[in-house]
Order: C-alpha cells, then sequence, then structure tokens
C-alpha cells in the first residue's frame, strides 16, 4: 500500500514497497510492515466498501466485468462516494453506462508501474460531475501521484495515443529496412527518452527555438513534409515480430527467468530517475 489517505488505498507488492523504503522513496507516512498490515480480504463487496469515500477498481480489462462491478457498487454507495476505474483503454461512456450515480464516476488510469511513475490520466464521462474530477485530482496528489486532466474521453486516452503513434512509426521503420529493432530502441533511450524526462515535446518546442511561435515559424513545413512520407497503420505482421523478438531475444531472451532480472533492473532504473526528479524538479 502506497498511501493511507482517507477512502483510499493503493496497493504494491511487498518486495517493490521494500526496495522504495530502502531508497528513501516510500510514499506515506507508515513503514512498510505497518502499511502492509491495513491490508485485507473480504469476501462480501458491501463490507468491502464500507465508509470508503473513494473505490478503486482494478479487475483486468474486461468490459462486462468492470460494468457487473460497477453495477453492485452503484446500488451500494450514496451520493458522496466517487467510482474509480484504473482501466487503461475503455471508454467512461460504456463503462458507466446506466449507472445511477454516473457524475460520480471517473477513470483514473495509473501508469504501470505505478510506484515507480507517477502519472494518473483523469478521464471523466460525459456525465461526470466537476467535483469528482476535483475531489480525484486531490486525492492523487495527496498520496503522491501525479493527476492529469483529459478534457474529454477519447479512445486510448492520451498516454496510449501517444505511445501507440511511436510504437507505429517504430514498426514501420523495421520493417521497411531503415534501421534495426535495438538501433531504434537506442534513439529512445539514448536519445528521445532522455530529451522527455523531464520536459515534455510542447516545451522541448518551445525552448529549441525563440518560444512556440518562433518554432512553428521555423519548422512546421519541415514537420509536415516528413509527415506526409508517414505510412499506413501497420499490420504488425508475424514476420515483422519474429524479426523484433529475434533481436530483443539476443538482449534479453524470453524465458521468465531473463524477464523477471530486466523487469526488476527497469524498475531500480524508474525508481532512481523518480528520485532524481524529486529533488530537481521544482513541485
Amino acid at each position: 500500500m502506497a498511501s493511507s489517505a482517507a477512502g483510499c488505498v493503493v496497493i504494491v507488492g511487498r518486495k517493490e514497497m521494500k526496495l522504495l523504503e530502502q531508497a528513501g522513496s516510500l510514499k506515506g507516512s507508515l513503514s512498510v510492515e505497518e502499511q502492509l498490515s491495513l491490508i485485507s480480504g473480504c469476501p462480501n463487496i458491501q463490507e468491502a466498501v464500507e465508509g470508503a469515500m473513494h473505490i478503486q477498481e482494478c479487475v483486468p480489462e474486461d468490459l462486462e466485468l468492470k460494468k457487473k462491478i460497477f453495477a453492485q457498487l452503484d446500488s451500494i454507495i450514496d451520493d458522496r462516494v466517487i467510482l474509480s476505474s484504473s482501466t487503461s483503454c475503455l471508454m467512461p461512456s460504456k463503462l458507466f453506462a446506466g449507472l445511477v450515480h454516473v457524475k460520480q464516476c471517473i477513470v483514473a488510469h495509473p501508469v504501470n508501474p505505478p510506484y515507480y511513475i507517477p502519472l494518473v490520466e483523469l478521464v471523466p464521462h460525459p456525465e461526470t460531475a466537476p467535483t469528482t474530477v476535483d475531489r480525484t485530482h486531490a486525492l492523487m496528489k495527496k498520496i503522491g501521484q501525479c493527476p492529469m486532466r483529459v478534457q474529454k474521453e477519447v479512445a486510448g486516452f492520451v498516454l496510449n495515443r501517444l505511445q501507440y503513434a511511436i510504437i507505429s512509426e517504430a514498426w514501420r521503420l523495421v520493417e521497411e529496412g531503415i534501421v534495426s529493432p535495438s538501433d531504434l530502441d537506442l534513439v529512445m533511450s539514448e536519445g528521445l527518452g532522455m530529451r522527455y524526462a523531464f520536459i515534455g515535446p510542447l516545451e522541448t518546442m518551445h525552448l529549441n527555438a525563440e518560444g512556440m511561435l518562433s518554432y512553428c515559424d521555423r519548422y512546421s513545413e519541415g514537420i509536415k513534409h516528413v509527415l506526409q512520407t508517414f505510412g499506413p497503420i501497420p499490420e504488425f505482421s508475424r514476420a515483422t515480430a519474429e524479426k523484433v523478438n529475434q533481436d530483443m531475444c539476443m538482449k534479453v531472451p524470453d524465458d521468465p527467468e531473463h524477464l523477471a532480472a530486466r523487469r526488476q533492473w527497469r524498475d531500480e532504473c524508474l525508481m532512481r530517475l523518480a528520485k532524481l526528479k524529486s529533488q530537481v524538479q521544482p513541485q
């Protein structure tokens, strides 16, 4: 559990929490053992949510399963409780359709792994009350996350739309033989990833000229010229997938042991980066 903020519980594994504690990055004021001691199981959904002011659903990405759970919760809660989903792709208009308490419903999508990456996308249903968004935003900040507001629902929300745009062009560049999979990843890890670790693409544009207007005057025509050469949505063919997989397996074999070790290394790097950002970036 990353925080003991009233009405909300954010859960991570004991191992990850120990790493955070050792690095001085554990969220909340309680120790790992104190936080874990507050967690318990409950076979009855009504009993499980008793007294909660914010309920965060985290079941698998199955629309019907989620709708079933929210229908149950909708019949239990009063007008004060926020119903929130962790979905990364399901539209709020479908997820919360027909609920009596729809004004209290919102998607609060955390980024994996959420104990190292603080961003939370807040995506409202068309009928979500502004106070629901405000309360969820305040709660996420209180527990140490970094919430951002998506003004209206869109497929993929914001993070995945940007991520899929990168994946799409990366796939095309590899498929067309322009770059190897390993070199493609270097462009991100040693180039764009470092550039965007502290500021986003729009601020990067702003700083790479004398402000945004200057940047657009200088570079917009060149950008449009390159964008016109982008191809169609890739089919993610088996042949290209096998080529990419072969290259990836040279670096990280795809057996459970090697994948787990690489994920642990990644998480430790993210933890160090998060700590560095907390030290140098104004809050």
